[in-house]
């Protein structure tokens, strides 16, 4: 893998503040969240770039964590102005977002591609003016109707929801030196054959 193409940055979405916190729309924060712990790291303010920041070292390579605080749908301000600054390629990040086409516990990765109406995407895609970036994809399922889904998203999983989501998003952590060194079809497999 070419240091053009290696992956430098993991981007969760969600919104800020305690109102968000454990709601759907939050997955991403959940992630960064978590590999922050794992790694004995916590997120500090970046106002520079509109959001939180936190540098970790996995096997001996650099990877930043941010979380937009631009709200979803604004996410593209926080991460081009990071990127931009640090000389970043789309191809050189990995965006984690919640996913309403898969079910709660599945988890996948993919590089590039539409929105499919996630407007936290089509916001990044707009600002980055390229859409070649990974995106790791978290299901939360879906209300069943479209009218219902800004609702369902702002809200809260159910107990056993969440509990699915959150040991899909442990498993995705424990592949991260896989992504970073570029096996995406290995980590693929591996998302994608578990339940």
């Amino acid at each position: 893998m070419s240091p053009e193409t290696a992956l430098r940055v993991v981007v969760g979405l969600g919104n800020p503040g305690a109102r968000y916190e454990g709601t759907r729309h939050n997955v991403g924060f959940w992630l960064a969240d978590e590999l922050a712990r794992s790694f004995g790291r916590g997120f500090r303010p970046a106002p520079r770039f509109f959001g939180d920041l936190c540098r970790i070292l996995v096997e001996g390579r650099d990877c930043w964590l941010l979380k937009p605080m631009t709200y979803v749908n604004r996410s593209g301000q926080c991460v081009a102005a990071f990127a931009h600054y640090y000389g970043i390629e789309p191809s050189q990040l990995l965006v984690v977002h919640d996913e309403l086409d898969l079910e709660p516990g599945v988890v996948r990765l993919k590089r590039g591609g539409g929105h499919a109406g996630h407007n936290g995407l089509r916001d990044l895609v707009k600002a980055l003016d390229d859409p070649d970036f990974l995106r790791l994809r978290v299901g939360i399922g879906h209300p069943g109707h479209k009218d219902a889904v800004v609702d369902y998203v702002l809200g809260r999983p159910s107990r056993d929801d969440e509990a699915s989501i959150r040991a899909a998003l442990s498993r995705a952590a424990t592949l991260l030196p896989l992504i970073l060194d570029g096996h995406h079809q290995q980590v693929m497999n591996s998302l994608h054959g578990a339940r």
